[in-house]
């Protein structure tokens, strides 16, 4: 029988629903049918005129063979209860097998009778064979009988129904339903039997109450009534039997537990989120209180998991990801979620850690000399809250737990059963799983960040000569990496190299590729090179990078191309020489707001292999302009072109006055909510300027007299800066600087001091070849010179300029 309805106090009652799968026949101690039900008639083929008052052989076979009513009798008392099948001729001559029911009922005066309950044997098989679990509870679980006359008394009952409402034999019989049981549930059952009598039909009801006696715990009950017909076939009465549905209830309460769990759990990557989705579900469910406790290292991916076995000197750290209960504000828990929660040495814990296998704790034992006692924190809060009954469920994956989940009960009454321990560890393994994958994420995610934060700078180092910031936005939202990179490269000289790239695709291998190409203009820069040389070389190794990845035939090539801005800005001379590799030109923002793109050569994009040469640009600009370099990604949306993309930032950009975070921010917020479609970044400096009272310079003639006048010059410029501690080193370092210019070059000598984060020496003179350190033997008179300007400053150096080279050493200004 399928019953669904369900009746509970408070509620409205639902309207009862019409059957027809099962028949019922009344025999007396005689073997003789006293009353019939219409489904008898459509199972059997039977009329009520043709059985009743006839024997019961027709409906039981084998009854034929009883010959006397004891014998009759004895063999009724023999299949009591019993729940067989049979074959029966239907009256048009065809067998049928059915499943028959002896049960016995008692009247007024220890009288007895008999009823049967017929079914077809067939549909009801091929359900058990499918799987049903309820149907087959309904086959097994014992039945309670009674059956009531015209006026809804009580005239005949079987042992069972006492257990189901605890009413006694005597107070049922000769009372109506609400007279035995008085209440709104009794009102609306005897309401179903009325309309059973009036239609003639079966009708199937289900209801929830609390028994009388026994545990306390509510129980769903499945009562079927069927109309009692007479020869003439006119209404006897009613017979009602009721099943205890309640396993059957909670069999589809598990499933649909389960199919719930399946729906909530893993719907988010994060693990402290799906482990509070754990403990929520649970409490709703079966548990007054929930929590979930993992091992410190998943939620951030990193480390091995608990192994089970034997534990080690110490113990697995746990911290609290979930929890819940029935009561506002979790009183049960000492612990807050996040915080570490201590694993005693002895406790159903511990022992789930070296079994791997789950602890069902009934009834909690809170005698002294339990693991209770050792446990004072969690012992005085199964003591304030009432925690009667507890499971512990290790959540495990892969070999390995991840941690613990503890379920509790409290307000419910009923201790746990094994049947909740099973929905529990069902509950939990699903959540394993998507706990699992959630850590596999945060490890990846960590190592993605980790990696693009060893990547891109940490703070951006313009020293005197810029003020900047920047914004990164990966449109791999889910690992936060990819291929673009800015920078700020502190040069010689005050200067600063500005960078903004982008590797062609996106994630974590073109993170990787740009992690490769940050570090190569790096070292480029740090040659001083000037920005149309530092392109040529990094074009290089960009197609050198290719190559190597097509070498490799176990791995799909990652390099396929990159483009490139790479600017140098000088404070001293306020002038800006950049140029590009196949990237969109700087906005140059003016101290007034104007807005403007510079005409810089486009160039090939690096590594396509093409060859040609990088051109640069050189301009002037006011203290306080902003140059803002940036990738495609910022300028170019699904929507709309580049160009649309550049009027906006302009937009955003033209408010010179504002922060640099502020325009940044701004300028990021040009950007559709959908988020960009490649990897955006920006990278925004104010420029500054290095005046005469930070910077000295002179010219002097290529001859014997250049290093004394430099040395004396030098001197007085530090004294009137208050740098007396750096005179005597720097004089040597300008004195073997200018020596050196004077013996390899033929022009004018000139020397250049700059005083911002640290002091910079510069001599400048015509000569193309840099300066190479070497090692002096001893007997050699010359050799010695750069080897003493390493050894006075902290780096040394030399660079390129128009028609000739610049030698630099920078010295810290505190010695």
């Amino acid at each position: 029988m399928t019953m669904t309805d369900e009746v509970t106090y408070g509620r409205p009652e639902p309207k009862a629903r019409e059957t027809s799968e099962s028949a019922i026949a009344m025999v007396d101690e005689r073997g003789t049918v006293v009353a019939w039900t219409q489904v008898a008639e459509r199972l059997l083929g039977y009329a009520a005129r043709d059985v009743v008052g006839g024997s019961a052989a027709l409906v039981v076979p084998g009854s034929e063979e009883a010959p006397t009513t004891s014998a009759f009798v004895e063999q009724c008392r023999a299949r009591n209860g019993w729940p067989g099948t049979t074959a029966v001729r239907h009256r048009n001559g065809h067998t049928l097998d059915i499943n028959l029911r002896f049960s016995q009922v008692s009247g007024y005066s220890g009288a007895v009778r008999w009823l049967l309950s017929v079914s077809d044997a067939g549909p009801l098989a091929g359900r058990e064979v499918n799987g049903s679990a309820r149907e087959s509870l309904l086959v097994r679980a014992p039945i309670g009988i009674s059956v009531r006359d015209m006026e809804l008394r009580c005239t005949w009952v079987n042992d069972t129904v006492e257990s189901h409402d605890g009413v006694s034999r005597d107070r049922r019989l000769g009372r109506r339903f609400v007279d035995a049981l008085p209440g709104a549930k009794s009102e609306a059952v005897e309401a179903v039997m009325r309309q059973v009598i009036e239609s003639g039909t079966t009708r199937v009801h289900e209801y929830r109450t609390w028994l009388a006696s026994g545990p306390a715990q509510d129980h769903t009950f499945a009562a079927s009534f069927f109309c009692l017909q007479g020869a003439d076939g006119q209404a006897l009465g009613v017979c009602t039997i009721t099943v205890d549905v309640t396993e059957a209830r909670r069999v589809r309460e598990r499933l649909a537990v389960l199919g719930q769990a399946g729906t909530r759990l893993g719907g988010t990557l994060d693990v402290m989120e799906t482990s509070q989705e754990l403990a929520d579900l649970a409490v709703t469910l079966f548990a007054d209180y929930a929590s979930v406790d993992l091992d410190q290292s998943v939620p951030f991916g990193e480390g091995p998991s608990i192994s089970i076995g034997p534990m080690s000197e110490r113990l697995p750290a746990f911290r609290r990801a979930g929890m819940a209960s029935i009561h506002l504000g979790v009183p049960e828990s000492a612990w807050e979620r996040g915080e570490p929660v201590p694993v005693p040495s002895v406790s159903p814990i511990a022992d789930v850690l070296l079994t791997g296998t789950s602890h069902l704790e009934p009834i909690v034992d809170t005698a002294p000399g339990t693991w209770i006692d050792k446990d004072p924190v969690r012992a005085r809060k199964i003591q304030e809250s009432g925690m009667h009954s507890l499971m512990v469920v290790p959540i495990r994956t892969r070999r390995a737990l991840l941690g613990v989940a503890l379920f509790v009960r409290t307000g419910n009454p009923a201790p746990f059963q094994e049947v909740d321990l099973l929905l529990a560890e069902e509950l939990v393994g699903r959540a394993a799983m998507a706990l699992d994958n959630a850590r596999q994420y945060a490890r990846e995610h960590s190592v993605a960040l980790a990696l693009q934060r060893h990547l891109l700078p940490h703070r951006l180092r313009g020293g005197l000569a810029v003020e900047a910031a920047s914004r990164y936005l990966p449109a791999d939202m889910d690992h936060g990496v990819g291929g673009d990179w800015f920078d700020v490269i502190p040069l010689s000289g005050a200067r600063v190299a500005l960078v903004v790239g982008d590797v062609v695709g996106h994630g974590i291998n073109a993170a990787a590729t740009m992690g490769r190409l940050r570090t190569a203009v790096h070292t480029l820069a740090d040659m001083d090179l000037p920005p149309e040389e530092l392109l040529a070389h990094l074009d290089d190794t960009v197609q050198r990078l290719a190559e190597e990845d097509a070498d490799a035939l176990d791995q799909t090539p990652t390099v396929v191309g990159a483009t490139c801005v790479y600017a140098i800005y000088d404070p001293v001379t306020r002038t800006c020489t950049m140029a590009g590799a196949g990237h969109p030109p700087p906005a140059i923002v003016d101290p007034q707001g104007r807005v403007t793109f510079p005409e810089l050569p486009t160039g090939t994009p690096l590594g396509i292999g093409l060859g040609g040469p990088f051109e640069a640009v050189e301009f002037e600009l006011p203290e306080g302009s902003l140059i803002a370099l940036y990738s495609d990604g910022l300028i170019e949306t699904r929507d709309d072109d580049i160009d649309v993309g550049m009027q906006r930032l302009a937009a955003a950009l033209a408010q010179p006055e504002r922060s640099l975070e502020d325009l940044c921010t701004g300028a990021m917020d040009t950007l559709p909510d959908q988020g960009p479609r490649d990897d955006a970044t920006l990278l925004v400096v104010r420029t500054r300027s290095l005046g005469p009272s930070r910077v000295a310079s002179w010219t002097l003639p290529n001859d014997r007299t250049a290093a004394g006048a430099a040395r004396h010059l030098a001197a007085g410029q530090l004294t009137a800066w208050g740098l007396e501690n750096l005179v005597d080193s720097t004089k040597v370092i300008v004195s073997e600087l200018v020596t050196n210019a004077v013996r390899h070059s033929g022009g004018p000598i000139h020397v250049r001091l700059i005083r911002h984060q640290v002091l910079t020496c510069e001599v400048s003179d015509t000569d193309l070849c840099s300066p190479r350190l070497r090692r002096a033997r001893t007997g050699d008179e010359n050799g010695r010179g750069l080897s003493l300007v390493a050894h006075l400053s902290r780096r040394w150096g030399c660079r390129s300029i128009p028609n000739g080279k610049a030698v630099w050493a920078e010295e810290d200004l505190v010695g």
